[in-house]
């Protein structure tokens, strides 16, 4: 039975691959796993402590668990080994991509094999005290009865430690609320509505779907497109931009950030395809002149799927005007999507290729892809001292 929580200070390092999102991970599963992530420091960088090694990322973190001390460790040594933490017999310090200790357990004093608590060597080490002095400055050790930052003037580590500009978040929603607004791009039945909804309904986020299946046109281009190709697109560039500035220039107060299934730079790629060179020209006078008044995303997302999926997703749907959709016409979507990308180097834009992917059915797939959108946000920081 899981007792009444208690406060537990965390100290997390990660000096091998990604550190900066092996710690995001690690926060995400400890906060799933271990109880409510209640504060986290700044991240700092420091070089290693007590042998040779590449600059560690260190933070420290506050915990609200119902998890017994022994028990939250082995959850901790879990999560090391899910983030691939390779522990040797022989012990010892070594390089590793996620280490992570317990500071504090409350005010209890613990000695046994495997788990002293506080830990024995938070005194002497500046890489913990910084930043637990952030969130825990006036916390006592129970043992050495003096605060954080005593313990941190008495420290006599005087390795360079300092803060860096990463932050990091204690669950997904966090994450993308610092983001604002996402846009979830793709092919024609690529799934980012699902995709966006799925978002949407998980983390309190803002809905905006695109309004495709009510434009009269469509059906009609499909059957004709040299001849509906022009009014379809322009009725397509006034409903987004109408419903871009409705519905991105506030953010519901009950919603964390905003998630989009479309970004309506879609209507100048998609307008290149079918339009005429002379009405191109002249629709892309008009796209400029609305383009410069919406909300762009801070991050964009686009899921990529091989067009022979494509097709067969298209048909699984189900509709009836988008059955004779030839592979070129998806083709040169792609095409169109990529040119845009590579050409708007200011945009914040991630590929994430889905061929092996199944987001609906595979919750660990659904995962997967929060994850390759977290990683893209969080560059590691490349301090070196």
């Amino acid at each position: 039975m899981n007792k009444a929580a208690e406060t537990v200070y965390l100290s997390l390092g990660s000096n091998l691959g990604n550190r900066a999102f092996t710690l995001q991970q690690a926060l995400f599963r400890i906060g799933q796993r271990a109880g409510r992530i209640s504060a986290i420091s700044p991240v700092y960088a420091s070089p290693a402590w007590g042998f040779a090694g590449g600059e560690f990322l260190n933070l420290c973190l506050a915990l609200e668990t119902g998890l017994s001390p022994a028990d939250l460790l082995g959850t901790l040594l879990d999560i090391e080994q899910q983030l691939g933490r390779e522990r040797l017999p022989e012990g010892g310090y070594r390089s590793r991509t996620l280490d992570i200790d317990i500071v504090y357990y409350g005010r209890e004093v613990v000695r046994q094999e495997g788990l002293e608590l506080p830990h024995p060597r938070l005194a002497e080490r500046a890489f913990v005290l910084k930043p637990l002095a952030d969130i825990a400055p006036q916390v006592y050790h129970p043992v050495l009865n003096k605060d954080t930052r005593n313990l941190l003037q008495a420290c006599h580590d005087r390795a360079t430690v300092q803060k860096t500009d990463l932050k990091l978040h204690p669950d997904r929603a966090s994450l993308f609320a610092e983001l604002g607004f996402v846009a979830i791009e793709g092919n024609i039945g690529s799934g980012k509505t699902t995709l966006a909804t799925l978002m949407a309904e998980q983390m309190q986020a803002k809905l905006i779907l695109e309004r495709f299946a009510d434009n009269p046109f469509l059906p009609k281009f499909y059957e004709d497109r040299s001849r509906y190709a022009f009014p379809l697109e322009m009725s397509f560039l006034a409903d987004r931009y109408q419903q871009y500035i409705e519905d991105t220039r506030q953010l519901d107060l009950f919603k964390r950030f905003m998630v989009s299934d479309y970004d309506i730079y879609k209507s100048l790629i998609f307008a290149k395809i079918t339009l005429q060179e002379d009405e191109y020209k002249l629709y892309r006078r008009l796209f400029g002149l609305m383009y410069s008044d919406v909300r762009k995303p801070r991050l964009y997302v686009y899921l990529y799927q091989h067009t022979e999926r494509l097709l067969e997703q298209i048909a699984r749907r189900g509709r009836a005007y988008e059955r004779g959709i030839p592979a070129e016409y998806l083709e040169s979507i792609h095409r169109g999507y990529f040119d845009f990308m590579k050409n708007s180097p200011q945009l914040p834009s991630l590929v994430i290729d889905l061929a092996e992917i199944d987001f609906v059915a595979r919750p660990a797939d659904y995962e997967w892809v929060l994850d390759r959108m977290a990683e893209y946000t969080l560059p590691d920081p490349g301090v070196k001292f």
